[in-house]
């Protein structure tokens, strides 16, 4: 039976592309709009599990990530 798990999906413009990443398990993926890119990390997490070894997953899988914002005085 398969559980689900909940997972960070970082996603940042880069030039013409949306690049995306799983901090938790170091896994990136890229598109051409936010949703494609967020599609494709889903796809290449999904594929991890399917094909990494429980050795492999859990020497990538970190603790639990947090993104919060900071306001820094700058000039």
């Amino acid at each position: 039976m398969k559980t689900i798990q909940n997972f960070t999906a970082i996603i940042e413009k880069e030039d013409d592309m949306y690049v995306s990443l799983c901090p938790e398990l170091d896994v990136a993926s890229q598109g051409d709009t936010v949703e494609e890119a967020k599609a494709n990390l889903q796809e290449a997490i999904e594929l991890l599990f399917e094909h990494a070894s429980k050795e492999e997953i859990a020497s990538r899988l970190k603790g639990d990530v947090f993104i919060t914002n900071l306001q820094i005085a700058v000039g």
